[in-house]
């Protein structure tokens, strides 16, 4: 599936993981009491912040990283039937391996 959304300067558009449907105890928990993930994977980069004298600064990102984000970052936006946050790159906490 081709994504056809560049986002500008700082920003990235993260693809969240789904949400755990039940705990350690095996119990199943419903999807209104499901908390928002903060983990996801990285979809696409924009060209990075752009600087006083005209250029980009380097991302620290890159398409296919799983991170970890903020709880309310972003904006969410649907894309072919997928949920998609598109956030700064300051709402990203840290990269997972």
């Amino acid at each position: 599936m081709a994504i056809n959304i560049k986002p500008l300067h700082d920003r990235v558009l993260v693809r969240p993981m789904e949400a755990k449907e039940t705990v350690k105890g095996g119990i199943i928990i419903p999807d209104t009491a499901k908390e928002k993930p903060q983990e996801g994977k990285i979809a696409a980069v924009g060209p990075g912040k752009l600087l006083d004298d005209g250029s980009y600064s380097k991302m620290s990102v890159k398409k296919g990283d799983t991170v970890i984000y903020s709880k309310y970052a972003g904006t969410e936006i649907k894309i072919d039937d997928h949920e998609y946050l598109l956030m700064r790159e300051d709402d990203i906490l840290g990269l997972i391996d």
